[in-house]
């Protein structure tokens, strides 16, 4: 847990270096908007990704066509090198039977290879994991594909966390969903946080970016109508360890960006630490909002539906765009 496991929301707010943006403020005001079909690139750029997080695909709302549409839209407009996704790509196979379950992963598979033609790495999310909610999914722990197993196998992954590098950058996948009684909380378990030591001691001067499901740390939880009533930061929404995590990356010095979903709200925190030179490096985590807004019913907190554009360098800068796709919610 974050030192006390009862960090507040203003005590947050008091750790040297930290900004917010706002949750739930139009695109236009918390991000540039990304450049028009066919005007040229800033010069230079190593990469481009799209970041596509919370597809929450499902047979109801119309679910398919609007990631289809969202797909078409990245080619289109955004024209990426790839696609990195940020967790709950289907709609809660956490409490769901697994013939649902399997139904769900049949759509987004068929959907990826008919709509899409770029290359795409996968985060998983909690929705992604089957069964741990087991009288709603009427699971009993010992099915071969209970867990997180039916995602690896569906998204032709070994393990739900890696690392790659690509352009020039590194980019590290974080399994940040874990058990929590019928729920789950945001963490690294020990096995991962033994692994990302070792990641980070290997390569201290690649540029890199690290994808997690539930924000590393973040503000838009502050905004949650389930936050806790006593001002204490709900675990399911932040990783419990984001601050151990943080002081990691700060001390590897080549860590840029963290990217994140699970709120549907967007979000951007730069954060130090307390008692380095003014000039000392800071890590930015920015949380995009979801590609199904608020689960394929409209907006989130008036956060359109919409996807990350990222721009990678050489030199480790990187640029942020949020993109609308032009999704409209059945009323």
């Amino acid at each position: 847990m974050l030192d006390s496991e009862s960090m507040s929301r203003r005590g947050l707010l008091k750790v040297a270096g930290l900004t917010a943006l706002a949750a739930g403020l139009p695109a236009s005001k918390l991000f540039a908007q990304p450049a028009a079909a066919g005007s040229p690139v800033s010069s230079g750029r190593a990469l481009r990704l799209a970041h596509l997080t919370d597809l929450h695909i499902q047979r109801e709302k119309r679910a398919q066509q609007g990631v289809a549409m969202c797909l078409h839209h990245v080619q289109e407009h955004a024209k990426p090198d790839f696609i990195l996704t940020g967790g709950d790509l289907v709609m809660d196979t956490f409490a769901t039977p697994i013939e649902r379950s399997r139904a769900l992963w049949d759509i987004l598979n068929a959907t990826f290879k008919n709509e899409c033609s770029i290359g795409i790495e996968n985060c998983l999310g909690n929705h992604d994991v089957f069964g741990w909610h087991k009288e709603k999914a009427k699971s009993t722990g010992e099915e071969p594909f209970f867990g997180k197993r039916l995602a690896l196998e569906n998204l032709g992954l070994e393990k739900p966390y890696r690392a790659f590098k690509r352009g020039g950058w590194r980019f590290i996948v974080l399994d940040s969903v874990f058990p929590d009684g019928n729920g789950y909380i945001g963490k690294l378990d020990d096995e991962q946080m033994a692994w990302l030591d070792g990641e980070l001691a290997a390569d201290t001067t690649t540029p890199t970016l690290v994808v997690s499901h539930i924000p590393i740390l973040g503000m838009t939880m502050a905004a949650e109508d389930k936050a806790n009533k006593a001002a204490k930061l709900p675990w399911n929404l932040m990783h419990a360890d984001g601050l151990a995590i943080h002081r990691k990356f700060v001390t590897a010095g080549n860590i840029r960006l963290c990217l994140s979903g699970h709120t549907h709200m967007h979000d951007r925190v730069e954060l130090g630490l307390p008692g380095l030179a003014h000039d000392a490096p800071r890590v930015t985590y920015l949380c995009d909002g979801a590609v199904s807004g608020a689960w394929w019913g409209g907006r989130k907190n008036n956060c359109d539906e919409g996807y990350g554009v990222i721009d990678l360098y050489p030199d480790g800068r990187f640029e942020h765009h949020y993109s609308t796709y032009g999704w409209k919610a059945e009323g």
